[in-house]
């Protein structure tokens, strides 16, 4: 009777754990019923893991960008939800959008308006966070989900070990305010933040001189231009543009130990769906390491290929 007993109760805890672990997180905005599971990705515990795992090398672990989280049918832009499905699939670096409301809480969110991606209409920057937690967020076709907006704080809390994001801030939201978030959440080892110029790269490095920031080099007098502003090397990804660059910039940015970004998104993307996904292959032999892409799925296909055929392993993925 006593190792009955013994045996019941070792079953409800160990139902216990199994439910508390999948009921995950649901908070105001998160909406995060049937999420996918995701499990520790990366290995990435201090910023200079994220350095490590960023400097171009002979062997280097090419990846994929989904911009703005990579939605799909039933998985909207810019969700927690649609984050977990692609790195349930893939090692992937998560492109997200951060505006923010009346009362100044960061949420992710790419344009200014509600009216294409939510139930809700009207100007994020004139609303309250309360006035948008309990909106439904929209797919790319247009349906109705069950997930809603979420905080900034919440997507850099739930990515920790599981993605790295960069972070597009929206012109009318200050860097001060995202850095607070990250350092708040300790997301340093896998937040980038994205800059469109050397100023504002310049900014950013003189606000917080250990994170890592996405910058956009599309020759040799842009890489000049960030080195004459301090910003070293180790603090840089470069995005190459949406065209293929020539191969001299590549060259250039491996010398300095710069991983590149290229955006798919657009004409590339479209190419390789006429052209089959073994094009994305292509773009990272001839010199691209991570691709910034609206078809994660497809893209990934071709360089999870590339990397069993090349045996490219990485201390940093699990």
């Amino acid at each position: 009777y006593m190792s009955n007993r013994v045996y019941s109760s070792i079953i409800f805890a160990v139902m216990l754990a199994v439910l508390s672990s999948s009921c995950f997180r649901t908070n105001s905005s998160g909406g995060v019923n049937n999420m996918p599971q995701v499990d520790q990705v990366f290995n990435l515990k201090t910023v200079d893991d994220l350095y490590h795992f960023l400097t171009y090398n002979e062997n280097s672990y090419p990846l994929v960008s989904a911009h703005r989280g990579g939605p799909s049918d039933g998985f909207p832009e810019n969700a927690i939800p649609t984050f977990a499905e692609v790195a349930s699939k893939m090692p992937a670096i998560i492109e997200c959008d951060i505006a923010m409301t009346k009362d100044s809480v960061l949420v992710l969110m790419h344009d200014e308006t509600l009216d294409r991606t939510t139930t809700g209409k009207g100007r994020v920057s004139n609303k309250t966070f309360e006035e948008l937690k309990d909106l439904k967020l929209k797919d790319n076709n247009g349906e109705l989900t069950n997930y809603r907006i979420p905080t900034l704080e919440d997507a850099l809390q739930w990515g920790i070990g599981r993605v790295i994001y960069t972070l597009d801030v929206k012109r009318s939201v200050p860097y001060e305010k995202v850095i607070e978030l990250i350092r708040k959440t300790k997301a340093e080892a896998n937040s980038i933040i994205i800059t469109y110029s050397a100023n504002q790269a310049e900014v950013v490095n003189r606000l917080a001189p250990d994170l890592m920031i996405s910058a956009t080099i599309k020759n040799t007098d842009d890489l000049n231009r960030l080195s004459e502003l301090s910003i070293p090397d180790t603090r840089l990804i470069a995005f190459v543009g949406t065209r293929e660059p020539d191969t001299a910039l590549y060259t250039l940015l491996r010398q300095h130990g710069i991983k590149s970004i290229l955006g798919t998104i657009g004409n590339l993307d479209r190419s390789a769906e006429k052209a089959g996904y073994q094009l994305y292959a292509d773009f990272i032999v001839r010199g691209a390491d991570v691709l910034s892409t609206d078809r994660p799925f497809e893209a990934w296909k071709a360089l999870e290929f590339y990397i069993k055929k090349r045996n490219i392993e990485s201390p940093f993925i699990n």
